[in-house]
């Protein structure tokens, strides 16, 4: 089986694909004009505006859609593939008990300005996300949640006061790459405050974060969207307890 693919719209391999974006001029001829100017600058080729409207003064939203010729290797995709099994709430609170033989202690936040806590309740209220309890559900668990907006040196001094086994981030705000300069600062300020083998696990997540980059951001571990607090709890155990041959708190 070929891995080489084209995008599908009417017919298989036809490239055609749908695209959206803002333009800062007025909805008019010429701002139609323009957006199909760019569309072309892409590479689709023919394109169509299918949809136009006026997104407040001087600002135009488009919908082209179009042909493109490139192709896409699948042998060439690198994506980060789940390493550890997924285990339920009582396979988790089982481990926890009977190999780490405490509380297993999370501490979560949005630093930074980020108010969105959507992301973050999803993953640690018990009240989940999708039917799915969060991290609060979990008996073996102790969750500390932060809430928004909280200084990245508050978030080590909680981490550091509470002993968290893992900080888990989330970050939706992304103007300007922020959730990427964030998650470096924060990643940075836990090298200096604490020594390796004291520091909790760094996990963060939000919709627009590589999983590529957990190297270059310093962390542990970066969720996407569609991240399950089932997945995480999983991860923490594998990553804590499964994966490691000692609880680091040990003398």
């Amino acid at each position: 089986m070929s891995t080489v693919v084209r995008p599908y719209g009417d017919t298989t391999g036809d490239g055609m694909v749908q695209v959206s974006f803002t333009l800062p001029v007025p909805a008019d001829k010429r701002a139609e004009g323009a957006a199909l100017q760019l569309a072309a600058k892409m590479g689709l080729d023919p394109a169509m505006v299918v949809h136009a409207k006026q997104m407040g003064e001087g600002f135009t939203f488009f919908v082209v859609y179009g042909r493109v010729n490139h192709l896409v290797d699948l042998a060439d995709v690198q994506v980060v593939e789940r390493d550890f099994a997924l285990l339920s709430a009582k396979e988790v609170n089982t481990v926890v008990k009977q190999r780490l033989r405490r509380k297993l202690v999370v501490v979560g936040a949005c630093i930074g300005t980020d108010a969105h806590t959507v992301g973050i309740d999803a993953i640690l209220n018990v009240k989940g996300i999708a039917g799915e309890k969060g991290l609060e559900y979990y008996r073996e668990l102790r969750v500390v949640n932060l809430g928004a907006q909280v200084a990245v040196p508050d978030l080590v001094e909680a981490a550091r006061a509470e002993k968290a086994d893992a900080v888990l981030v989330s970050q939706v705000v992304t103007q300007r790459d922020a959730h990427l300069h964030n998650t470096r600062e924060m990643s940075a300020a836990f090298r200096e405050a604490l020594p390796a083998k004291d520091r909790p696990l760094l996990v963060v997540g939000g919709p627009r974060f590589d999983e590529l980059m957990t190297g270059e951001l310093g962390v542990d571990r970066i969720f996407g969207r569609g991240t399950t607090p089932g997945e995480v709890a999983s991860y923490l155990v594998h990553a804590l307890i499964t994966n490691r041959t000692h609880d680091r708190r040990a003398p």
